[in-house]
């Protein structure tokens, strides 16, 4: 209810209409809806399954859901000189998160890339081919008053090497199935569970689905398990991604938001089924020939998918609601599939070292090699390994949102138009853009790349310090046109190196700030600070490092000596540091393939040890040292 100031007549709120337009779409219009007056722009959309990019959940922090009011009026909030130019305030530019709608608006939404470039494929190693899925094709007698069995002894007594049990769905079906096809049937076990009984011979058509379920992007991998090989593989971004970039804004949001919880839940369910859809269609493949799906994640994408509240996870002391896996079906996760398929995950060390980290272990085989490995999952939430198969250490690092784009002021995901790659020489700048097409922003990689090659030319000290202009034409002077101020939105400037230009104003362009060199800094010194206490607990030196193996969608596209020159790994040759790729859905596709991997998995929780890098005495010394860049 409002009140009326003059004369305290309360009235309902007035609502608006907001209509969405694409700027990529032929057909322009994205949807239109009515909303209570001073709803923000961003709300708007996102209650009406319209995508506007961001990595903060709507809280203004990031500053990338940039929308264009074309119709109607939305005054400028404190938040948009920071992130628009003058003349694009101008023009309508808003933030979404800021922009309250009084009136009816019409609202131009530039397009999200829903498929960020992704690690669809990573290091992973031969396994025997058994899976936990069987199919026996069975020719049974049928009954006679001599023989009256009943029909599931009838068709257990077939396979007497196994000690089955059947749900009550099974049981169901069973009568009819025999006798329609004549008791030529074929088993559908997976474990010690018969699922299905289906007409005739289908041995030749089973197949199971092995799911990547990360934060930013989701992969799905369709396997035949009759030979072991992908038959499609398919990824997008997470639909959560509305609530935030990181799990700690996922999690805040089902502490704040009533129906966060099924919210999120659902989109990850619509994430994966739409994944299932794409998989099946690609290889002309049944869905209801899928009888398994393994599921690699972080806990508390996990959780949410299976609608666990997340709330402990991000509060001390930490406490996931399971280490070992819990039981599920498919159904469980929203993957419509065959009806009684059953869901499998990972095991977790602890809810910072979850289900990823040991798929990735599954995948790797760092438990197995006599070799000192390091394993960083880079991320938001760094996971990393230490060991060997006479020990392993594990332990997580808070890295931030740096390296998925986010707080990074021309940061995006890796999609088309990042800056993915730099190179400076004394002629300019040499970079690499997604799709070849003209630079919009930079990546992580990206990021890493120019801020390893502003270090190597001089022109970034090891402090972090952009050096200045002066400095800069002593040190690089092809490269001092570079060097330009822009707005830093608090009435003043900050410097900044500009990597791709849009005509002359540097604030237009694509370019690296002295507060995004911050940021890096602060994202590399948490990891390099996790792996560097792993190095002492274990009682080796960084030279003992025989390997590094770099995982994820960001690991993959990293440069090796770039991370190397900002202190991200160990000082290594770089034919020693790997790009192991997404080997959390290697993991998941060895799990589904092989039933002894899967157990060796659960076997992990009492291989690894983990290691609570942020109890450790010396975390804080370390952290200040690591801030800086090797010299």
């Amino acid at each position: 209810m409002v009140v009326d100031g003059a004369d305290g007549v309360e009235t309902q709120p007035g609502r608006v209409l907001l209509r969405f337009l694409d700027t990529a779409s032929e057909a322009r219009v994205l949807g239109e809806t009515r909303v209570p007056s001073g709803t923000t722009v961003f709300d708007a959309a996102s209650w009406n399954g319209i995508a506007i990019d961001s990595t903060c959940g709507g809280h203004g922090t990031c500053r990338k859901c940039r929308v264009r009011v074309l119709d109607g009026a939305v005054g400028v909030s404190d938040l948009d000189p920071r992130a628009f130019a003058p003349d694009e305030l101008a023009d309508g530019w808003r933030l979404a998160c800021r922009a309250n709608a009084q009136d009816d608006l019409v609202v131009e939404v530039p397009p999200l890339q829903t498929r960020p470039k992704a690690a669809l494929a990573g290091v992973g190693r031969h396994v025997i081919l058994r899976p936990a899925v069987q199919k026996r094709h069975l020719v049974l007698d049928e009954p006679t008053l001599e023989d009256q069995l009943s029909d599931l002894e009838r068709v257990y007594a077939a396979m007497d090497d196994l000690e089955l049990h059947a749900s009550l769905d099974v049981v169901r079906e069973l009568p009819r199935i025999l006798r329609a096809s004549d008791y030529d049937v074929t088993a559908v076990v997976v474990d010690d569970e018969l699922i299905g009984v289906e007409t005739g011979d289908t041995t030749s058509s089973c197949h199971a689905l092995a799911f990547d379920l990360g934060t930013t992007t989701v992969v799905a991998t369709l396997l035949d398990l009759t030979t072991g090989q992908p038959l499609s593989v398919r990824s997008q971004l997470n639909r959560q991604h509305r609530y935030g970039a990181d799990v700690i804004a996922r999690i805040s949001a089902t502490m704040i938001e009533p129906g966060a919880l099924d919210d999120l839940r659902q989109q990850a369910h619509q994430t994966l089924a739409e994944l299932t859809t794409e998989v099946c269609a690609d290889a002309d493949v049944d869905p209801r020939e899928i009888y398994e799906i393994v599921v690699a994640g972080n806990v508390t994408m996990i959780q949410l998918a299976l609608g666990i509240d997340p709330e402990p996870l991000g509060m001390a002391p930490f406490v996931v609601a399971s280490r070992a896996p819990v039981a599920a079906r498919a159904s469980d996760f929203g993957v419509d599939v065959h009806p009684r398929a059953p869901a499998v995950t990972f095991p977790a060390l602890g809810a910072y070292v979850g289900p990823d980290i040991l798929a990735g272990l599954v995948a790797t085989g760092l438990t197995r090699d006599r070799r000192t490995r390091l394993f960083i999952d880079v991320g938001t939430n760094c996971e990393i390994v230490l060991g060997s198969s006479s020990q392993a250490l594990a332990t997580a690092a808070p890295a931030g949102p740096a390296f998925e784009g986010a707080t990074i002021r021309c940061g995006m995901r890796a999609a088309e138009g990042a800056i993915e790659g730099v190179r400076l020489a004394d002629g300019g700048v040499e970079i690499q853009v997604i799709g070849d097409a003209e630079p919009i922003g930079i990546c992580g990689s990206g990021l890493v790349d120019a801020v390893s090659e502003l270090l190597r030319v001089g022109l970034l000290e090891s402090s972090g310090r952009l050096v200045l202009e002066e400095e800069a034409g002593e040190r690089a002077p092809g490269l001092v046109e570079h060097m330009a101020r822009v707005p830093n939105g608090k009435g003043g400037e900050e410097r900044v190196f500009v990597l791709a230009w849009r005509g002359g104003d540097p604030a237009r362009s694509v370019y690296l700030s002295q507060v995004d060199v911050r940021r890096l800094q602060e994202a590399k010194a948490a990891i390099a600070t996790g792996w560097k206490l792993l190095v002492r607990r274990l009682g080796i030196q960084e030279d003992d490092i025989q390997q590094v193996l770099l995982g994820g969608s960001f690991g993959a596209y990293l440069t090796p000596a770039s991370a190397v020159r900002v202190g991200l790994v160990p000082p290594l040759a770089v034919t020693r540091i790997v790009a192991a790729g997404n080997v959390a859905g290697e993991g998941a596709k060895i799990a589904a393939l092989s039933l002894p991997e899967r157990h060796a998995a659960t076997a992990l929780l009492d291989e690894v040890e983990y290691v609570e890098a942020s109890g450790n005495a010396d975390y804080n010394d370390l952290f200040l040292e690591e801030l800086t860049f090797p010299a």
